[in-house]
Order: structure tokens, then C-alpha cells, then sequence
């Protein structure tokens, strides 16, 4: 199967240059401010920014125990442009069995003064991907966006 039925994208403008929204992005301390809607906390396990490197965050409601968010592997890294990462492989390209496989592409583009950040979500099949929708994908990815233009615009 393949085409757009199992593909879901966002996109957003961002009023900071993509120096600083992939500043966000690449440092485990700012990522963790923004990376999952808030209240939920979120703590940077790995961000190995290399093709083959460990991509994990985890998160937690209520100050209960962190649980597992995202487990992936970075597939292209383009500072300031292009980020690629798979939950179907974890750290050192070795293959694991996810609770929803996906593969997203996250592009930073220039855009006036600001910055064109878009994500591209593919899964493995129409159905994951309207199991992904139905989770809240838009909402979810959105406000974790709308965060991270927040925290990017605050950024010396």
C-alpha cells in the first residue's frame, strides 16, 4: 500500500530563524520544554543526532513514573534543514517492534523572517494512520509545535 491514506502531514509557520527552531530541536534541554503537549512532562532519554543515532524521550502525567513515549533511530540529519527518524529502529539501525511504526520527516524551511516547519508522518498502512489521526495527531502535533514556536521566539 502506499500513497497518501497512510501518510498524515502539519504544517506550521514559526516567527524564529531555523537557526534557532533546529536549537530547539537539537539540544535535549529545549526539546524537552516543548517536544510533548504540556502538562505532560517529557524527559530526554537520547538525542544522538546522526544518521543511525538513538532518538527516545519519555513522559509522564501527574508526577507518576516516566513511560515510554518515543523509541526511533535518526535516519538523515541536515542541520537547519532536515530531520529523519523511524520507530521502526531503534539506536545502531537495529529493528524493533513499535507501537506504532512510523516514519516522520521534519523539514525547517525559511520563510520571510521565520521559519516553515512541517512534518510528514508515514505509516506503515491506512490503518495505522487513521489509528494515529483518531489519537489525536493534529492536536497533539500541533500544540507540541505551537510550543516549540513559543519557546524558539523566546530564544536569545
Amino acid at each position: 500500500m502506499n500513497g497518501m491514506a497512510s501518510e498524515l502531514s502539519i504544517s506550521r509557520f514559526i516567527n524564529a530563524a531555523p537557526s534557532k527552531v533546529w536549537e530547539a530541536w537539537s539540544r535535549p534541554e529545549h526539546l524537552a520544554m516543548w517536544w510533548i503537549p504540556h502538562p505532560i512532562e517529557c524527559r530526554v532519554i537520547k538525542l544522538d543526532l546522526r544518521p543511525g543515532g538513538g532518538f527516545e524521550t519519555r513522559m509522564r502525567e501527574g508526577g507518576g513514573e516516566f513511560q515510554p513515549h518515543v523509541e526511533a533511530c535518526f535516519l538523515e540529519v541536515v542541520p537547519e534543514q532536515r530531520l529523519v527518524w523511524t520507530t521502526v529502529l531503534s539506536e545502531g539501525w537495529r529493528p524493533t517492534e513499535p507501537w506504532l511504526a512510523l516514519t516522520a520527516i521534519i523539514t525547517f524551511e525559511a520563510e520571510a523572517k521565520g521559519t516553515r516547519y512541517s512534518s510528514h508522518v508515514i505509516h506503515k498502512n491506512a490503518e495505522e494512520s487513521r489509528r494515529h489521526e483518531e489519537m489525536g495527531f493534529q492536536e497533539g502535533w500541533g500544540t507540541a509545535i505551537d510550543q516549540l514556536a513559543a519557546f524558539a521566539g523566546q530564544m536569545k
